[in-house]
């Protein structure tokens, strides 16, 4: 499919003139696509949760089971995966969708999922200081990818990272549908690597997934986002016509190791 330069040009000084409008902004004003009250997760996410719930047990298990991770390829990739800033995602998510992507080349990209990240990233803070829990180094001994001091008392549940990695996932897949499995395959390897670094419960991922799909559900029906979402898909339609920003070639490792299941079965193997 082939876009005016005209068109392109159009829409991506329009996503950068929002960028520009939102970062002068600052903190000031929230900007997501959603008003503040709006929406409350914590009453979608189930609770946290505590002694005497299977699922914690089941946590600690996981937890203890996946430290010997960390010396291996795929623990290599949860390391490099805690680096959540938007230019990390956005490389950590070229290989699913096919094209080398960064703060450059996909401005109006950039500024959907940044405004729709703070919507999702606001629910899952709400849940987190809702529910207080503790994260799993401070129950069980065992190397994690972080440092202790750089996650602080921070909350475990639900999972920020998971919850930044599982808003590019679904927002990725409506724009490139035709990538979807290689994309949602990614987002979830994205969470799995949260228990795997150690830094969160394997139940504080699929909250995470949880808080970001639930609030995705009520962020794609506003205009302001159908809006941007447009100028995101002629952006990333051209990116993907242009031969120049083919597949990577270490994208054939990533994928070998984002197949690896990595959630101990209750017999000892691997789902």
């Amino acid at each position: 499919m082939r876009h005016s330069l005209f068109n392109i040009f159009a829409l991506t000084a329009v996503a950068l003139a929002s960028i520009t409008t939102t970062a002068g902004a600052g903190d000031k004003a929230y900007n997501g696509y959603l008003t503040p009250g709006e929406f409350n997760v914590t009453s979608v996410v189930e609770p946290a949760p505590r002694k005497g719930d299977p699922r914690y047990d089941t946590d600690r298990k996981i937890f203890r089971a996946t430290r010997k991770l960390l010396g291996t390829p795929r623990g290599a990739l949860a390391t490099s995966d805690a680096d959540y800033s938007q230019p990390a995602l956005m490389r950590d998510f070229s290989c699913a969708v096919g094209v080398s992507l960064n703060p450059r080349n996909a401005p109006a990209l950039l500024h959907l999922v940044t405004r729709a990240g703070r919507d999702t990233s606001t629910q899952t803070e709400l849940a987190k200081n809702f529910y207080k829990r503790a994260r799993p180094f401070h129950m069980d001994k065992g190397a994690i990818c972080q440092s202790k001091e750089e996650l602080g008392d921070s909350y475990d549940y639900p999972s920020g990272h998971t919850t930044h990695g599982w808003t590019w996932a679904t927002i990725l897949t409506e724009l490139a549908p035709d990538r979807a499995q290689q994309i949602l395959d990614r987002g979830r390897a994205y969470g799995d690597s949260r228990f795997i670094c150690g830094a969160h419960n394997e139940s504080a991922v699929e909250a995470g997934m949880a808080s970001a799909g639930a609030t995705m559900s009520l962020v794609r029906t506003k205009a302001a986002y159908k809006s941007d979402l447009e100028a995101a898909r002629v952006e990333l339609m051209a990116l993907r016509a242009d031969v120049k920003t083919n597949r990577p070639a270490e994208c054939n490792f990533e994928e070998q190791l984002i197949r690896q299941r990595v959630i101990p079965s209750l017999n000892g193997d691997r789902r």
